[in-house]
């Protein structure tokens, strides 16, 4: 017992302090030595011999055995309930059981647990982790370990997701690279599937296993045809086969146009017999190599893709083709994402006046797909008005992990913050107040943020995003800060000295970047393709809304985008009661200002100042507290491993850079608009305004 006890002793010193060099690739499933490592069980009992159960037990055993310093074994009793024969000792020890209820409990579902601890049976302490079906008691693994890895004290849980479908989104392209993907290359490797499967697919499915993702889209939005041969059936085939122990389902993004493309055919029409009987070939093909295949996903008719609107029919009339071709073996998520150059209308307002007319028409295994906001990731976007106006069809959500315009994987901006500000925000459907976006979604998808990073996302603090996402789609009720809080501990030390302040950072961190990017509901201002930069002044772009200078409307009186009644009237697609909340703009929250109002610079805002000094105190304010994020993480120094510390410390320095540039470069183009000399105490930007218009970025990630 002193042997072991010194031993824990200094494994728990290496933890707090300088630890050994550690890369990221653990992400939050680290199983650092605790402090209650004599108290846990050295023991697990199995009961289920699934290939899940199996993984339930292997994830306890290496967790217990990690933070214990003990070898924790895996038992299987010959029969349900009858120890094994074994000598005393041996059943003295404390025992973990995994076991599913031989009557089905109802508040469990298909995917929930139930942890009970301090149970004495044949004078043995046990927990018991039990469910209905195998893959409870994984999620129920996967609860109890993040209890002990939190330095929780292991109390008894029930619980079980909220939503049905939690899907990862991978932008994954055939030829291995990633759109949008700032994490490195393409995860799978489709050039050598499936003879060659990685070790970090495992680790992906118990990754996502642990955040309670239970479906991953393989393929990007932009959809290829080849992706839906035979022989790149064959690949995702093998992946499935690698994923499914974990609960996870692999689905397909399609090209619409696929039976021309590939079948031979004149026509993509969805009432042609024609194609809906090569769909339904094709889906028969998937499923006899995939059996829990879970379905398609689709972009159709938006940025240039083929849809059935090509052939004058509905998107229900498209999306029900294929959700009759998958029958009730799949799910069709067909994305709500529709905009068209030739249409001379605002953004914001295409998707719903496309989709509200179908409300009802699409077939029950159809899922509308809609994006957090209506006009495409911004920093930060009201939420988009098809939630609560299509209550006769399932809607799923739509969020990006990874950070398109929050400054690809350098820049710190944790998304759960955003993810919980977007799924509490009242839709007053039907006009009934307190039916939140969370409550009228029926499932929630990811734009991943994977790639081949040795971190898997880019940077250290950018995994925060993918494990919020996870554990907010198993519960959209949960609490942002508690999530990171949780995160922290896992992922760095439980240490409160560096928990308080890092989850402090993490919290403000969205609003820094909005601030110095996005302030006062400005929206879409990057430069061109790459959307790495500033461009507020790009105006020369073949489509009307590919343009910053379209959505921010400066000129020598004023700025913003007017969506009331006076303007575009995209404020009116929303209930009256949501309308309240942004049509005044004296009332309004302010962050969202210039999303739905034209104002003049003169505007006086609520802190007594115009509009335009407001503006910039506002890209000032964003960029002195980018900086300021250094001197808070280099009191983390103490506190956790060097290799990590300076990662992150590297990537805040970048983030002050580029906050700085974001901050000099939009000041000095509305500035050029307005005319107006910059408020006292403020410092001008470094350069003219031709000096930034000069920059390219031409090799920027993630093109």
């Amino acid at each position: 017992m002193v042997v072991r006890a010194i031993w824990l002793c200094l494994l728990m010193l290496m933890t707090a302090g300088q630890a050994h060099a550690e890369d990221g690739y653990e992400l939050w499933l680290r199983y650092r030595p605790v402090q209650s490592a004599v108290d846990l069980p050295q023991r697990v009992v199995l009961y289920d011999e699934s290939p899940t159960g199996r993984a339930a037990a292997s994830e306890l055993q290496r967790g217990l055995s990690a933070m214990t310093g003990r070898t924790v074994s895996i038992d299987s009793p010959v029969k349900r309930g009858i120890a094994m024969n074994e000598d005393p000792a041996e059943a003295r020890k404390k025992q973990i059981v995994l076991s599913r209820n031989a009557q089905p409990d109802p508040t469990l579902g298909a995917e929930g647990y139930h942890i009970e601890t301090g149970a004495v049976e044949n004078h043995v302490l046990v927990t018991r982790i039990s469910a209905n079906r195998d893959i409870g008691l994984l999620y129920g693994a996967f609860a109890y370990l993040r209890q002990v890895q939190t330095g929780q004290p292991v109390r008894d849980t029930t619980d079980a997701p909220r939503l049905k479908l939690r899907l990862l989104n991978h932008w994954d392209n055939l030829d291995g690279t990633v759109e949008r993907g700032y994490a490195g290359s393409s995860l799978w490797d489709w050039w050598r599937l499936p003879d060659l499967k990685s070790p970090r697919y495992v680790d992906y499915a118990r990754a996502n296993a642990s955040i309670g993702i239970n479906g991953t889209v393989l393929n990007n939005v932009n959809a290829r045809a080849e992706s839906l041969t035979s022989p790149y059936i064959v690949k995702a085939a093998a992946l499935a086969d690698t994923f499914r122990p974990y609960g996870i389902r692999v689905y397909l993004s399609v090209r619409f146009s696929a039976p021309i493309e590939l079948g031979g055919l004149k026509t993509a029409d969805p009432l042609d017999p024609a194609v809906r009987a090569w769909w339904k070939a094709k889906a028969d093909e998937i499923y006899a190599q995939i059996p829990d295949f879970g379905g398609f996903l689709v972009k159709a008719n938006s940025e240039g893709q083929p849809g059935p609107q090509d052939y004058h029919r509905t998107h229900a009339d498209g999306a029900n083709m294929l959700a009759a071709a998958l029958g009730d073996r799949g799910t069709v998520m067909w994305r709500a994402f529709v905009y068209k150059g030739e249409v001379a209308e605002d953004r914001h307002k295409q998707a719903y006046n496309e989709f509200t007319p179908l409300d009802g028409t699409f077939a029950p295994n159809v899922l509308v797909q809609v994006k957090n906001g209506a006009i495409d990731f911004q920093p930060r976007e009201p939420f988009h008005p098809l939630f609560g106006a299509m209550p006769k069809t399932p809607l799923m959500m739509e969020f990006q992990i990874t950070k398109e315009y929050l400054g690809f994987a350098t820049h710190l901006a944790y998304l759960g913050q955003y993810y919980e500000e977007t799924l509490s925000a009242d839709t007053f459907e039907r006009g009934q107040k307190g039916r939140t976006v969370a409550q009228v979604i029926s499932g929630m998808a990811g734009v991943a943020n994977i790639g081949t990073d040795r971190n898997w996302s880019g940077s250290n603090f950018d995994q925060a995003n993918w494990y919020a996402f996870g554990r907010l789609a198993w519960n959209p009720h949960a609490s942002a800060r508690d999530i990171a809080t949780e995160w922290a501990r896992m992922t760095f030390t439980t240490d409160a000295r560096f928990v308080r302040p890092v989850v402090d950072m993490m919290m403000r961190s969205r609003e820094t970047v909005a601030d110095y990017m996005t302030p006062l509901g400005l929206h879409h201002l990057m430069a061109t393709g790459h959307h790495y930069g500033p461009g507020p002044w790009v105006d020369n772009l073949s489509r009307p809304d590919w343009n910053p200078v379209y959505y921010h409307k400066a000129d020598k009186d004023g700025i913003g985008f007017d969506r009331t009644a006076k303007g575009s009237g995209a404020l009116s697609q929303y209930d009256p009661l949501a309308q309240a909340a942004w049509a005044n703009p004296q009332s309004m929250d302010e962050r969202y200002l210039l999303w739905f109002h034209h104002l003049s610079w003169d505007y006086k805002t609520r802190s007594g100042r115009p509009l335009w000094d407001e503006l910039v105190l506002t890209y000032d304010r964003g960029a002195r507290d980018a900086a300021a994020l250094q001197d808070i993480w280099a009191k983390m120094q103490p506190y956790i491993d060097a290799e990590r510390f300076e990662a992150v410390s590297a990537n805040l320095r970048i983030q002050a850079r580029e906050a700085k540039g974001w901050r000099d470069a939009s000041i000095a183009y509305f500035q050029s608009k307005s005319g107006r000399a910059l408020p006292a105490g403020v410092a001008p930007p470094d350069h003219s305004l031709d000096y930034y218009k000069s920059l390219k970025f031409p090799f920027a990630p993630g093109i």
